[in-house]
C-alpha cells in the first residue's frame, strides 16, 4: 500500500504561513483562520503534508482497505484560494452552503479566496457539524 503524503508533520506553522504566503490579506486571512479553528476544534495547529495546515486528527478506513490519518478540520492558503478541509457529508452541511457565501465545492473541500467571502458564523455551524459527523464515524481525538 501506497504511503500517505498528507502526514502531520514539525513544521512551524507561523514559519510557513510567513515563508509561503506572499499576499498580505491572504497572510492575514491565514492567522484568523488559526485563531476560528483553534477555537472550534480545541486543536493547536499543526502542518499537515508541506501545505495544509490541520486541527486535531482522525484515523479512518475505506472499504479498499486503504487507511490513515488526517486532520478533523483544515487549510490551505493557495495561491488562487483557500482549500478549505471543513466540509463532510451530512444533511446539515448541505444546508449550510446555501449561506457560506461565494465559494467553490471541490471533490474534498471547499475553495474561497478570501475569508470576506464567507459567513463565518456559517463556517463555524460547518465545522461543528463536520466534528460531530468525524467523531460518530471514525476514531478521532476529538472523542472525550
Amino acid at each position: 500500500m501506497a504511503k500517505n503524503k498528507t502526514t502531520e508533520t514539525e513544521v512551524n506553522v507561523t514559519n510557513f504561513i510567513n515563508s509561503y504566503v506572499d499576499n498580505e490579506q491572504k497572510k492575514a486571512d491565514s492567522f484568523q483562520l488559526i485563531k476560528l479553528l483553534s477555537k472550534w476544534s480545541g486543536f493547536e495547529p499543526k502542518m499537515w503534508g508541506p501545505t495544509i495546515i490541520g486541527f486535531g486528527s482522525y484515523h479512518y478506513i475505506y472499504a479498499s482497505g486503504h487507511e490513515g490519518d488526517a486532520p478533523l478540520l483544515g487549510f490551505s492558503p493557495r495561491k488562487s484560494a483557500f482549500s478549505l478541509y471543513v466540509y463532510s457529508p451530512t444533511e446539515e452541511n448541505k444546508h449550510l452552503l446555501d449561506n457560506f457565501g461565494k465559494f467553490k465545492m471541490g471533490k474534498a473541500c471547499i475553495y474561497v479566496k478570501k475569508l470576506s467571502d464567507i459567513n463565518i458564523e456559517t463556517l463555524e455551524k460547518m465545522c461543528e457539524a463536520t466534528i460531530a459527523y468525524l467523531n460518530e464515524h471514525h476514531e478521532c481525538a476529538c472523542r472525550n
